[in-house]
């Protein structure tokens, strides 16, 4: 992934982010309230050996009582000394126990000792250190107690600062808690994202496209939530800035295939529901507006619906003329006040595969070819039948639809699969469903539109039976 990949993922996931942030905090201060507060209170030894008459005896005792020094740190934790604190204090625990809280240090270049005990107890606390501090004192001399009892022991142990009673816990420390809380959710928050993004295999938007295949990307078409009200959005509502889209569609498509003659496509899509019919049937009128003579035909043999969103008859149609029982002018049925023509599917034949890639076709899409501008085919998805491939590669040019946020990666990739497998062309990839709104919003300002633009000149005209 890109920088600008991972910057995407934040965007699009920081709500998932600041939940996840927020439950990291949450924890911490959950796991700081249920800790029991502990205290540490401190004591200091200093140990000294007997002062030399020379210069150099002075320095031979320094240096062996710094040696000693980390010595006497390691003596503090042995049951040797822990043993008469806990008999002496009447604790109830074990050396082991004991020795568990606490820790004896010896600064570098010095010779003190500081013993430091962390209890639930601060008062207990101060006592054990000095206990402690006291103990080791006693095991010291009599350790380094020289052989002739006569004589007394060259080192010297000293408690020089008692332990004091801790008023603060030392844990749990809320402040770092919370930041380690809020750091580990952040971390967790990104990781979750990053791993949803990779894992998520939909088609968002251009860049996408983009990765599985070179064929252009016509246009793109913004998500609607009430397509379903009002499929024709053209002609519904022409000021939109979805309608707009459909005219910078049309617009794009009249620079395909420019060396092929013959302007007819067949639109399809990888599966069904990604908005093929309702992104025909809108083309279609836009191309009407501009002037040409359109013919629109539902080739869709098993679920036709152009008919309905045309609010035409659909019993009779294209299936009529493949099987030779009408003619092209008793099918074919004006709509709007432009030249804009539909030849609906008609009755459902069992064998829509075999009328599609019939010699009749053949003759219909010459037929058609020759007496409108452009001829658009509503065809079934490519990846559930094959009757799209079939006409495909009949017809000459294809537009491949695809709903962002729905269409997988391998779906659209099966599309084209399926085009390449009959030698089918593909003229170009419109995109629909974009989202208005977050990192992968389709925005119209990158066009120059604003939200209002329209074509001032554009009349909504009332479909015609």
């Amino acid at each position: 992934m890109e920088l600008r990949d991972y910057i995407r993922i934040l965007q699009k996931s920081w709500i998932l982010i600041a939940i996840v942030l927020l439950l990291g905090v949450g924890a911490a201060a959950a796991y700081s309230i249920l800790q029991t507060p502990k205290y540490s209170s401190s004591a200091k030894v200093f140990v000294s050996t007997s002062a030399g008459s020379t210069v150099s005896e002075l320095q031979q005792g320094n240096t062996f009582t710094q040696q000693r020094v980390k010595t006497y740190a390691d003596l503090v934790t042995t049951p040797i000394v822990l043993l008469p604190v806990i008999s002496e204090l009447g604790l109830d625990l074990s050396s082991d126990q004991l020795a568990r809280m606490v820790t004896a240090s010896a600064p570098l270049d010095t010779t003190l000792i500081e013993i430091t005990v962390v209890s639930a107890d601060n008062a207990e606390s101060a006592r054990i250190a000095t206990s402690i501090s006291e103990s080791l004192t006693r095991v010291v001399e009599e350790v380094e107690a020289p052989a002739d009892q006569t004589a007394s022991s060259p080192v010297k142990l000293t408690l020089v600062q008692h332990a004091s009673v801790s008023q603060s816990p030392v844990s749990p420390n809320v402040p770092i808690n919370l930041a380690l809380g809020a750091l580990g959710g952040l971390a967790l928050g990104i990781g979750l994202a990053v791993l949803r993004e990779t894992l998520d295999n939909r088609i968002r938007n251009e860049r996408d496209v983009a990765l599985i295949t070179e064929v252009p990307i016509l246009g793109g078409i913004v998500f609607d939530p009430k397509a379903r009200e009002r499929p024709l959005i053209v002609h519904a509502d022409p000021r939109s800035p979805r309608s707009e889209s459909f005219r910078t569609l049309r617009t794009n498509l009249q620079f395909l295939d420019i060396g092929r003659e013959d302007r007819s496509f067949v639109i399809t899509s990888s599966i069904e529901s990604e908005g093929k019919s309702t992104s025909a049937a809108n083309l279609a009128i836009a191309l009407a507006d501009s002037g040409l003579r359109v013919l629109l035909i539902d080739a869709d043999l098993r679920r036709p619906k152009l008919h309905e969103y045309m609010g035409l008859e659909g019993a009779v149609g294209l299936t009529d003329l493949l099987i030779g029982t009408a003619e092209p002018q008793d099918v074919i049925q004006p709509w709007g006040k432009q030249d804009l023509f539909i030849l609906p599917a008609g009755k459902i034949p069992p064998n829509p595969s075999e009328l599609l890639g019939s010699e009749a076709l053949n003759k219909l899409v010459v037929e058609f070819n020759g007496a409108f501008d452009v001829v658009l085919f509503d065809a079934p998805p490519l990846l559930p039948v094959t009757d799209a491939a079939i006409l495909a590669r009949v017809v000459g040019g294809t537009i491949v639809v695809c709903a962002a946020g729905k269409t997988h990666k391998n779906q659209l990739k099966g599309a084209f699969t399926a085009l390449q497998n009959v030698d089918a062309p593909v003229s170009g990839v419109v995109l629909t469903m974009l989202p208005t709104k977050g990192p992968d919003a389709y925005g119209y300002g990158r066009y120059g539109y604003g939200y209002g633009y329209g074509d001032i000149d554009s009349k909504a005209v009332p479909a015609g039976g």
